[in-house]
């Protein structure tokens, strides 16, 4: 099994969410943005957390322009794997993978702190280690979290079970408590939170591991 991670300059997540793989049993590529291909026989790509281009335009702007990400969008519209986590769910609706908007937070200021996540689906990949129902501690940590969508893709995610985790209490104004959404072929997720740092009973909480754990099942079956 073999897992893309994408650095852009300044990334300051990629290395957590690399560990999470490697601990599910994933062989681990570190990517560079300016790379303009992926590399072979990769199973899943991971879009890191982090302030990628020192967030200077909009968050996830500008990484979204860079060479790696169209190869990402490719290997998605082939209906490869892909996870966003916090800065890389910014850059995956930049790209338009996934749909919506991450808006700076209601309260217009930085959020970090373990939050309670209701599991909305246990339909996906991504989320079929978990029950739906289940409530999960998971941190955030950020500006611009706060998932916009228009009434359309609203209807559109409730009504094709897309939403994969809400908040138990909205910390940003995310419309709907939504914290984390599925893509179509539900093959991508993007989620604010960080299951990566809580994937290591050195971390505090574990509730993040069977995220990893999940995928790592699905594609040592396949």
């Amino acid at each position: 099994m073999r897992a893309a991670v994408i650095v852009f300059p300044g990334s300051n997540c990629d290395r957590d969410l690399a560990v999470a793989f490697e601990q599910a049993g994933f062989q681990v590529d570190m990517v560079w943005h300016k790379d303009a291909a992926l590399p072979e026989g990769i199973d899943i790509v991971g879009v890191p957390g982090g302030f990628s281009y020192g967030d200077y335009l909009r968050c996830g702007a500008i990484a979204a322009q860079s060479p790696i990400c169209k190869a990402v969008v490719a290997h998605t519209e082939r209906g490869g794997y892909a996870v966003g986590i916090c800065n890389g769910f910014q850059v995956l609706t930049e790209t338009g993978i996934l749909p919506g908007a991450l808006l700076r937070n209601a309260g217009l200021k930085y959020i970090c702190k373990t939050v309670g996540l209701k599991v909305a689906t246990s339909d996906s990949v991504f989320t079929e280690g978990y029950n739906a129902g289940d409530v999960i501690g998971i941190p955030i940590a950020h500006h611009d979290g706060n998932y916009f969508a228009d009434d359309t893709t609203l209807a559109a995610l409730k009504d094709q079970d897309r939403i994969a985790f809400s908040y138990t209490e909205n910390p940003n104004g995310s419309v709907g408590d939504i914290a984390g959404i599925l893509s179509e072929n539900r093959r991508v997720l993007g989620m604010m939170p960080h299951p990566e740092r809580a994937a290591d009973e050195g971390h505090g909480g574990t509730d993040g591991a069977a995220l990893f754990r999940a995928l790592s099942g699905v594609f040592e079956s396949a």
